[in-house]
């Protein structure tokens, strides 16, 4: 499997993940111009309006380069924060709480896929 279709398909898997938690979905592989991409923006619900999360999304097959959440740096976090408020002025949504999650999936070749899910990630 190629680097581009196992990131793929462990979004695919995430938001799998997220949807079964009961979370909405209402963006994915969401681009903006020279700064990157954010991969889920989900709602996660909540007794009130629901907090919009934005996750970034690392898989690994295994961890010879270290943990798929290894890989999330403080610069990617701070570009996540930056598209993240690009996404939210570009929108018509508004949510009172709003926040980074990292997910990180090591599925292995032939092996279980194990989900790791970081709330608010921080830098």
């Amino acid at each position: 499997m190629t680097g581009k279709s196992m990131g793929q398909s462990g979004e695919d898997v995430a938001a799998s993940y997220l949807a079964d938690l009961g979370w909405r979905i209402v963006d994915r592989n969401w681009r903006f111009k020279r700064v990157g991409e954010i991969d889920i923006v989900a709602v996660e619900p909540s007794d009130q309006s629901g907090t919009l999360v934005f996750c970034e999304v690392k898989t690994r097959s295994g961890t010879g380069f270290g943990r798929p959440l290894e890989a999330v740096t403080a610069s990617k976090l701070q570009r996540l924060h930056r598209l993240a408020c690009v996404w939210v002025a570009t929108h018509d949504m508004v949510y009172d709480r709003v926040r980074i999650d990292v997910i990180g999936l090591l599925s292995p070749p032939g092996g279980v896929t194990t989900i790791e899910h970081v709330r608010a990630a921080r830098l």
